[in-house]
């Protein structure tokens, strides 16, 4: 996964004139390279990119062009990485690692108090290993893999599934829970596994980092939720708790 750092060199490199934040954290969403649940991307990047260019000056990979607008630094300088240089940087990645783990946390417990009023014996895994709930009603076991991301300013809820946790857990009750959370609270896209697969053959899920991962966009226009483009229309999927059978 690209952090925004990398993300934001890798777009202006390719583009032949300065761009601005938010044009850069856009175009960074948009082809993948950069993975994010966190409500304002935008402001994150450019604090990524201030800090760096205010701790490393003539070393930074960044210039400012204007307020707002940022170009590579075609005459970057080697300069020695100093503590306040490395400890501006891990403060604004832990920034990031903290609004991830809040909202990532705060999806699975909402999907897990759902469950458990529908009548599940459900709990959250205490470790990691791609899937994050375990659900049982009816003695029929089901695992649950919960996707958390707040409504972006382009209006999109964006998720990222890492290919090789997809690949591995490729069997029985899987289901993909997408927590679209928003100023009114959230709503549930509720996948089967199958789904997943046929929305990815569909093309209406893409692969990106170099095939390392999906990506998943959320949009809701007029009413109704798609995914991916407007040929994907979701509604039936939405908060449609019965699916899990």
């Amino acid at each position: 996964m690209n952090t925004f750092k990398q993300a934001a060199i890798e777009i202006l490199k390719k583009s032949s004139k300065p761009l601005h934040y938010n044009d850069i954290t856009k175009l960074a969403l948009e082809s993948g390279k950069l993975e994010t649940e966190g409500e304002s991307p935008e402001k994150t990047m450019m604090a990524i990119i201030s800090v760096d260019i205010k701790t490393k000056k003539e070393g930074s990979d960044f210039i400012k062009i204007s307020p707002g607008f940022f170009s590579i630094n075609k005459n970057k300088k080697e300069i020695k990485e100093t503590k306040s240089i490395v400890k501006a940087e891990k403060v604004e990645q832990e920034k990031i690692s903290v609004e991830s783990g809040f909202t990532g946390k705060g999806g699975e417990h909402l999907v897990c108090s759902e469950l458990l009023f529908l009548g599940f014996n459900a709990s959250i895994m205490s470790v990691d290993v791609g899937i994050d709930i375990i659900a049982v009603k009816n003695n029929l076991l089901y695992g649950i893999q919960v996707k958390t991301s707040n409504l972006n300013r382009f209006s999109t809820y964006v998720f990222d599934i890492r290919k090789i946790s997809f690949e591995r857990h490729n069997a029985g009750n899987i289901f993909y829970i997408f927590v679209l959370h928003g100023k009114n609270g959230s709503s549930f896209l509720i996948l089967p596994f199958s789904e997943i697969e046929r929305k990815i053959h569909d093309k209406a899920i893409l692969e990106v980092d170099h095939g390392k991962r999906y990506r998943v966009n959320i949009k809701f226009r007029d009413g109704k939720i798609f995914l991916g483009t407007k040929n994907h229309e979701m509604g039936y999927f939405l908060n449609n708790w019965d699916l899990i059978k």
